[in-house]
């Protein structure tokens, strides 16, 4: 079973080494910034877009504009969420989940606690998929934050490009955070960016702007990529679906998600096992849980989202399958 590690796309590699190359050159002209700008803007719905260093640079830009609390769920979202509104002194408030899912039902319970969190000029940050394995149901949880001023914030580093449009969608989030360091659908081991309608966002955050800047590597990098984004993530969710379907004990199996979680209570020794079993040269393909930014219960997830989408071929799926099958 040959499994390959995300990589990004050779014409990607190409244009990066080319940037490379041409930086070393005085007269070589840097790429056009609003062009980039407007490219990513076009996958996300939104008219305004800022280039970052990194997917925390751009959860800060984004934190940084909030002047309210700062919400989000109990688990299957990013550690980083709440390292950074400590860090900005922000308050943080929890929403509890339906393991990492926020329904109806979690939204009315939550507002009946907090009845004032939406005169307060609050956000919700959460990520496309709970834990990277159940898509959130973005109109359902935008309409409520429209209902009660509250802005809406998704981490879309896993779900930019969605091919069904219910994710990284400016008409439901009012901000994107987009990571596209690895091993993320833009991939290209660096970088981020923000979009959003709401112009003040970036107006409050001018100097967090020019402290975290991107570079011209980066930047043509994720004009290239971007365009092989939805193939990436669309084999991606086909494979973990497959994945899915034939396994037991599976967490949120028939949600869209680019990695698979199993409850397991003997999760030490499974992970373990499959660890073995599995060679990705030293790269991570297993993650044991509990663990906030997957689900937390015992169990492995599987992270079909790192594998490059050379190795999401049947025969690689069915081994993969076959070898989690042997120690369930």
């Amino acid at each position: 079973m040959k499994l390959l590690y995300k990589e990004p796309s050779k014409k990607t590699k190409k244009v990066m080494e080319e940037t490379i190359k041409g930086s070393l050159d005085s007269q070589n002209q840097n790429p056009d910034d609003n062009e980039i700008k407007n490219k990513i803007s076009s996958k996300t719905n939104h008219d305004y877009c800022e280039i970052v260093n990194s997917g925390n640079a751009a959860i800060m830009v984004a934190m940084n504009g909030i002047e309210g609390p700062i919400i989000i769920p109990d688990q299957g979202a990013w550690h980083g969420f709440k390292q950074i509104a400590k860090f900005l002194n922000k308050e943080i408030i929890t929403i509890k989940t339906d393991l990492g899912i926020i329904n109806q039902e979690v939204l009315d319970d939550f507002l009946e606690k907090n009845p004032s969190v939406n005169d307060n000029n609050s956000a919700i940050f959460l990520t496309s998929f709970a834990g990277y394995t159940a898509e959130q149901p973005m109109k359902e949880i935008s309409n409520w934050s429209n209902d009660n001023n509250i802005t809406l914030v998704e981490d879309a580093s896993g779900g930019i490009c969605d091919f069904e449009g219910k994710l990284a969608n400016g008409k439901y989030s009012d901000i994107i955070i987009v990571s596209t360091s690895s091993p993320k659908v833009i991939n290209v081991n660096d970088g981020g960016f923000i979009t959003t309608n709401n112009k003040d966002i970036f107006e409050k955050s001018k100097l967090l702007l020019k402290v975290c800047k991107s570079n011209n590597i980066t930047k043509k990098a994720i004009y290239t990529e971007i365009d092989f984004a939805e193939n990436n993530l669309k084999k991606t969710i086909q494979a973990t679906s497959y994945i899915k379907n034939n396994l037991k004990n599976v967490i949120h199996q028939d949600k869209r998600g680019t990695n698979v979680i199993l409850a397991n209570d003997n999760h030490h020794e499974l992970a373990k096992n499959l660890k073995e079993e599995f060679d990705l040269g030293g790269r991570a393909f297993i993650t044991k849980c509990p663990n906030y930014n997957r689900l937390k219960q015992k169990g492995v997830a599987i992270e079909i989202k790192n594998l490059n989408t050379e190795s999401l071929e049947k025969e690689n799926l069915d081994k993969i399958i076959r070898t989690i099958q042997k120690y369930q």
